[in-house]
């Protein structure tokens, strides 16, 4: 449950040009004496529950059960522990960690070596914390994973954050995924990538990222020889010369160390797709190309499907949300069945494709047994199609786990049903019971693992 107005209001503070100063957060001065104090003896939750006193800071119920488990785990001698307290993942409503609460959370955390992961996604923690949060990167050596995702962060933030990063060595993945650090700290992200040299994995999806940033993305990646996954996702663009696709495309001639490139909701064209598809003769390192939710029509599948027959190093393609139809989906198929024996995986969800055109899909997996998942819900399943993909799956060459569909019969009749697998179902949110990193709902991440955690 949220916060009521006050506190919002509260979290969301702007920052200052040097600290967050508020009537409850130490200004850098005392913060700096509060580091150089001696470490605390003792478990985590103490040294919460001592800060808190000592801050006049209400104490976070979740947070401090939290740090009880990790505790625990750190008692039975375990290293490489994610510390995870995400304000979205529960059953029963909990308080949201705020910017003042995260000031608390980096200093129990500075010196501590059992924790390498920390996600505080759907959080409070705004610009205020990614103060914090930067400072915890100059800091704290151990950490390889942060998730910071849909936090109230801004362009401030992302600056800060950003830079910290500058001289980090230790950090591998970062999620700033739905902070709107916009177009402004986007360019400090990319910049950074002219710095530093042990980040793997970025992903600034829902950010608000504007033409000028995402080129200038394009541009520190013909550079840097160590991020090996990006996530470009939704960019506020305008136009329609396609220039962050061309520049993209320049990228993956010149790069041939990325493995994973994201770019849905890029109003990616069909001259668009031309170019990425040119690239991709020259790229010999990219496994994983997001281009759902474009405006990709079979015109442009043509030259994707004639680029798949040399190209042998793609391994998962998603095409969902676009509108290749039957013409599109026969054109794959064929190359799938004659040429292409690299890809895995395909997601054509919700692309106008018909009887015809699934039902040639299914038969390319006849020929085709390196094509292992196939994703086809929300298109217009005839009596043809629900045979067809129950046919692959009773015989086995369809795993059940392979597909978001079902067979099932009814006066015997086949139908299909949508089960809930795919490529990237837990990206946004993860289930409150079951396996978050279930294989079935995540194939993209299991096929190509770029990045520990999820």
């Amino acid at each position: 449950m949220w916060h009521n107005k006050e506190k919002t209001t509260e979290a969301r503070t702007p920052l200052p040009p040097q600290a967050p100063m508020t009537s409850r957060t130490p200004t850098p001065a005392r913060a700096e004496a509060v580091g150089s104090a001696p470490e605390p003896v003792g478990s985590l939750q103490n040294h919460y529950h001592n800060l808190c006193m000592e801050k006049f800071q209400k104490i976070n119920p979740f947070l401090l059960h939290t740090l009880q488990g990790v505790d625990e785990e750190i008692k039975k001698g375990l290293t490489g522990i994610t510390l995870n307290i995400a304000g979205n993942s529960h059953s029963v409503p909990v308080e949201r960690v705020t910017g003042e609460h995260f000031w608390i959370l980096s200093k129990i955390l500075e010196k501590n070596l059992s924790i390498n992961g920390l996600d505080v996604r759907y959080n409070l923690i705004s610009d205020v914390g990614a103060y914090y949060a930067a400072r915890l990167l100059q800091k704290q050596h151990s950490l390889i994973y942060l998730n910071l995702m849909f936090n109230d962060i801004g362009p401030k933030g992302g600056e800060l954050i950003a830079k910290a990063l500058h001289k980090n060595t230790t950090l591998k993945y970062l999620r700033m995924t739905g902070n709107k650090v916009e177009n402004e700290g986007g360019m400090f992200f990319a910049a950074m990538l002219q710095i530093n040299l042990s980040l793997e994995k970025l992903d600034l999806g829902d950010c608000d990222l504007g033409m000028q940033s995402v080129i200038a993305f394009s541009t520190a990646l013909t550079q840097n020889q160590t991020i090996k996954g990006i996530n470009l996702n939704r960019p506020i663009l305008y136009g329609e010369q396609e220039e962050s696709t061309v520049h993209l495309g320049h990228m993956l001639k010149e790069n041939h160390c990325l493995v994973e490139l994201y770019m849905s909701k890029h109003d990616v064209r069909n001259s668009g797709l031309k170019q990425l598809s040119d690239a991709l003769y020259l790229n010999k390192s990219l496994r994983y190309l997001d281009i759902s939710c474009n405006k990709i029509t079979r015109d442009g599948i043509i030259s994707l499907a004639d680029v798949l027959k040399s190209n042998t190093t793609l391994e998962v393609i998603d095409l969902s949300f676009n509108r290749i139809e039957n013409v599109g989906a026969q054109k794959l198929s064929e190359t799938l069945a004659s040429h292409n024996r690299s890809l895995k995986a395909l997601s054509v969800v919700s692309n106008s494709i018909e009887g015809e055109g699934l039902v040639a899909l299914s038969q390319s997996m006849k020929t085709n047994t390196t094509l292992s998942n196939i994703y086809i819900w929300g298109n217009k399943f005839d009596e043809a199609t629900c045979v067809a993909y129950s046919d692959l799956i009773q015989t086995g060459r369809l795993k059940p786990d392979n597909t978001d569909v079902e067979p099932y019969v009814v006066d015997g009749h086949a139908y299909l049903a949508e089960v809930s697998n795919g490529l990237k179902k837990y990206y946004y949110w993860t289930p409150t019971y079951g396996d978050a990193c279930s294989l079935s709902s995540n194939a993209g991440f299991s096929i190509v693992p770029v990045g520990k955690q999820l």
